[in-house]
């Protein structure tokens, strides 16, 4: 059973918690209020690696919810993490995604881009899929580049409903090579992992709350977290 009195730190996941698209859901903003009139540290998680930091803070503050870039982590802002941790400098890779993942992973000049026989592909989601990119992809990966994931989720929940994620972008990839990529982001534990040690918290002062079972769910569950889910 979840002894809330031993809480003091939760982990957000945003879109269909937070918001769903750019309408906040119902609630929100007086959660948000109580849990800083009891001095509760949050954050969020999200698997959503489309956007930067400073464009969610963006987003969030035109959305009247006072939360700071610095609390946000995204799954691009832990598969840097995860790739700075296990390639050198100079590594080449092949970045598919948004400005939220390529300004990551090449934020500085420790990782080189490059399309053509690159040692790592790493993929989220990517508005502008394109067949050349899926092409480039498939060709770095059956040439033998490592292949990461930012995040297996199949969809991405706008104000219209439910559209393609980077989970249905990597099984184009998967579909044209027969190879898995690691994942990196929710339900993976890394991503709870990292903001929770980030807070400051343990697992028995983290509460997590999200809305996918096949991600927020089962995460927490991988991080043996306790969970709210809405």
């Amino acid at each position: 059973m979840l002894n809330l009195s031993t809480i003091k730190h939760i982990l957000f996941d945003m879109d269909g918690v937070l918001y769903r698209g750019q309408t906040v859901l119902p609630g929100v903003p007086d959660l948000l209020r109580l849990c800083d009139e009891r001095g509760l540290a949050v954050a969020t998680i999200t698997n959503n690696a489309t956007r930067t930091r400073q464009q969610y803070e963006e987003k969030l503050g035109k959305l009247g919810l006072p939360i700071r870039g610095e609390q946000v982590y995204t799954s691009s802002i832990i598969t840097n993490t995860y790739l700075r941790d296990h390639y050198p400098r100079g590594t080449t890779v092949y970045a598919m995604g948004m400005t939220g993942l390529l300004d990551v992973v090449f934020a500085d000049d420790y990782f080189v881009p490059q399309s053509h026989r690159p040692q790592v592909v790493v993929q989220g989601a990517d508005f502008e899929l394109t067949y050349e990119k899926l092409r480039l992809g498939c060709l770095a990966l059956r040439a033998g580049a490592d292949y990461i994931a930012t995040n297996p989720d199949r969809t991405f929940p706008t104000e219209e409903g439910l559209v393609p994620g980077a989970g249905a972008m990597i099984a184009a990839l998967v579909a044209a090579t027969d190879r898995e990529p690691r994942i990196i982001g929710k339900p993976q534990p890394t991503m709870f992992q990292v903001a929770m040690e980030m807070l400051g918290g343990t697992p028995e002062t983290t509460l997590v709350i999200g809305d996918r079972l096949d991600t927020d769910i089962a995460g927490a569950h991988n991080a043996e977290l306790p969970l709210c889910w809405c």
